[in-house]
């Protein structure tokens, strides 16, 4: 999978598991997910049902809360994450 393809398979991911209502393609990978300046408006409930769909569909698990907030922080922070943790997904 290419990084390009992991990325849209992750704003699918994050906009479905979270059940927002934005089309994924405009999400861009840099901008905040959690945070005043979120278009998404994520909130901690947000985080676990995200951090579960993560762990469903790669096979990760984020336990370290401070280490989740950083891997969380936008859509390339996390392709980042999984690329270097998930073998074939990038």
């Amino acid at each position: 999978m290419s990084t390009t393809d992991l990325t849209m398979a992750l704003k699918r991911l994050i906009v479905d598991s979270c059940e927002k209502d934005l089309p994924p393609e405009a999400l861009s990978d840099d901008e905040p997910l959690f945070g005043a300046d979120a278009r998404l408006a994520l909130d901690s409930l947000d985080a676990l049902q995200l951090s579960m769909a993560l762990q469903k569909r790669y096979g990760v698990r984020l336990t370290d809360s401070k280490e989740t907030r950083r891997i969380l922080t936008n859509v390339a922070s996390l392709a980042a994450y999984l690329q270097d943790k998930v073998p074939g997904a990038a």
